[in-house]
């Protein structure tokens, strides 16, 4: 394996998936860098190894200022920290099953070294199946169930993909870093795919009078349940998803409260028919498992005898 790979831990599980995220340019609602974290810290998962940043990255382009710098936070002249790029491995499982999730830095520089130190990772730890992620702005519904896109790297995972409720992509431009590495993925016969949610976002900015140019959604909690939901049945996840199912109804609640109080101080902006008209124009796709199916009907079930 590369110089640039560190591997304290083999974990031993018989099967191992692995989701992966970057702090990187299709990070909208903070699917990619957010939802990794949130899933480390949620499962208490443990670092089990790294890819080294070396020759990876930029310390700065000429013409910026803090584009690309490490940062530093000093006390009286002493370094207190200093938050370089990093691309960490951790780990949560038991003897039959283990989820390996990775959380890294885009890299600038190098770009096939470093797909090649992650899929040797992959095949070191002889994970089954890699699930990226991504997110992408645009004007949909933010009380509807997220639009996921998808791209894969087998031709044959197309079959079972297309029961998730998912878009396969069209896209034609700037590739993103999940998107970049399905060719290397193929070329190895490796199980890779990526999920990009979209991620409400409206252009207020009709009325050159109004200071306020848009409204989007930061942390989008809504769009990572969503994912998770589809992640969580394909692995066959045993972790709790009402956490994230709980903050994605608080998210829900939180802009219509902000829809609401720009309609009231800023009538002219007509936000909420602006919003009536993404929704109409939104046809909603819902992934329902089968299980979800039958818990579904029983509830209406007891209701009906209630």
């Amino acid at each position: 394996m590369r110089d640039v790979v560190d591997l304290w831990t083999i974990p031993q599980a018989e099967e191992l998936y692995m989701i992966a995220g970057w702090h990187q340019w299709a990070d909208a609602g903070a699917i990619s860098s957010g939802l990794p974290q949130y899933l480390i810290q949620y499962t208490g998962a443990s670092k089990i190894g790294e890819i080294k940043p070396k020759g990876f990255y930029l310390f700065q382009i000429p013409g910026t200022h803090h584009l690309l710098r490490p940062e530093i936070k000093l006390d009286q002249g002493y370094r207190q920290t200093l938050q370089t790029h990093s691309n960490e491995l951790f780990y949560i499982g038991n003897d039959q099953k283990g989820l390996v999730i990775f959380l890294g830095d885009e890299p600038h520089l190098a770009v096939d070294e470093y797909a090649e130190a992650f899929f040797d990772i992959v095949e070191e730890l002889d994970v089954k199946r890699v699930a990226a992620l991504g997110g992408v702005y645009g004007p949909v519904p933010y009380d509807k169930d997220r639009e996921i896109a998808c791209v894969y790297s087998l031709p044959y995972l197309k079959e079972e993909l297309s029961e998730y409720a998912v878009r396969f992509s069209d896209y034609e431009g700037g590739v993103t870093i999940g998107s970049y590495l399905l060719d290397q993925a193929e070329e190895r016969g490796l199980e890779y795919f990526a999920f990009y949610g979209f991620v409400p976002a409206y252009d207020l900015s009709q009325n050159q009078s109004v200071p306020l140019q848009g409204l989007r959604v930061e942390n989008d909690y809504k769009a990572w349940y969503d994912i998770m939901r589809r992640l969580s049945h394909m692995f066959g996840l045993e972790y709790s998803l009402s956490d994230l199912d709980e903050s994605s109804d608080e998210l829900i609640n939180s802009m219509s409260a902000k829809i609401d109080e720009l309609e009231q101080k800023l009538p002219q902006l007509k936000v909420r028919e602006y919003i009536e008209k993404v929704s109409d124009d939104f046809t909603e796709t819902s992934f329902m498992p089968l299980s979800d199916v039958w818990k579904r009907e029983l509830d209406d079930l007891f209701e009906d005898l209630e």
